[in-house]
């Protein structure tokens, strides 16, 4: 059963929290706008700062489907949106002309019918079979090449798609729509106009220590504390790509796994590849600068 929406800015900081996500208050503010506006939400920044998430949090709390449309190089129309079923095409085609007495055009007409639509995620999140409005996750719109975007704005303005065959198919209740990215590449102008944008950015310490304790509650506290403020030493330096909350609870858990309750050099040397996914920023944690980062968050924790 699909849930209302918030009602205010507040209701939708606890609609959030009460299934672990821990937003700042600008974030829960734009995710009430645009449930509230029926416009899409536009979230970007860094890999692992809990974009995709937010998506996978409101379909459950709101009860609703989630309809999750992975965006990569080279996605078309079939792949996103519609394809027709050619093998079930050709078996009615073959099927009719052994019956004889069949009019092509009327055949042509008959095959090309919603009972051999293969429905991809846009045209299941448009028109859902079951009746309940989705939520629709459009993930990494920034690997998708820039001919799809074009052709999402016809999805983000009206809610429909255009099927030759068929025509238009609009919406009759928007679906909630999140469209995530993670500025591999610049998102054209004309997709944001059309959304509400909001820039997710890595967690100040204590908003990550909460999360930490939310998401892995078996970490001892003076364990959670080290981890972020290690953590947060480690986005200061010049790395390749900074570690994600995504990262600081797979970190966390690995420690938990190996029944560490405090961080030391030697254990972080061990673990950096739950940390840092790259082989020249595991290489830059040399172990006396890893002594010195453990030292730092010791004190602060």
């Amino acid at each position: 059963m699909q849930s209302p929406v918030p009602a205010d800015v507040d209701a939708t900081l606890a609609l959030l929290e009460a299934r672990d996500y821990v937003a700042d208050r600008r974030l829960a503010t734009a995710v009430f706008l645009a449930l509230k506006l029926r416009r899409p939400l536009f979230l970007e920044g860094e890999a692992g700062v809990g974009k995709t998430e937010i998506a996978k949090v409101l379909a459950a709390a709101l009860g609703r489907p989630l309809v999750r449309l992975q965006c990569y190089e080279g996605l078309d129309t079939a792949a996103a949106v519609y394809e027709w079923n050619y093998p079930r095409q050709m078996i009615e085609i073959r099927l009719a002309e052994a019956a004889g007495n069949v009019e092509r055009s009327e055949l042509a007409h008959d095959i090309f019918t919603t009972r051999f639509l293969l429905r991809r995620p846009l045209l299941q999140a448009l028109s859902p079979e079951n009746g309940g409005t989705p939520v629709l996750l459009i993930d990494e719109l920034d690997r998708a090449d820039e001919p799809f975007e074009a052709y999402l704005l016809e999805v983000l303005s009206d809610y429909q798609v255009t099927i030759p065959e068929l025509g238009t198919i609009r919406a009759e209740t928007p679906p909630v729509v999140v469209v995530t990215s993670n500025r591999t590449r610049e998102i054209h102008d004309a997709i944001k106009r059309r959304c509400l944008y909001h820039w997710v950015d890595y967690p100040d310490a204590l908003r990550e220590l909460a999360i930490v304790r939310r998401k892995c509650p078996r970490a001892s506290e003076s364990l959670a504390r080290e981890v972020v403020a290690f953590t947060q030493r480690l986005r200061a330096l010049d790395l390749f790509k900074a570690p994600g909350i995504a990262e600081t609870l797979d970190w966390a858990e690995a420690l938990v796994a190996l029944d560490r309750i405090t961080l030391d050099p030697q254990t972080v040397a061990d673990t950096l590849g739950a940390l840092l996914k790259y082989q020249d920023d595991v290489g830059a944690i040399t172990p006396e600068l890893a002594a010195k980062l453990v030292r730092e968050a010791q004190n602060v924790g």
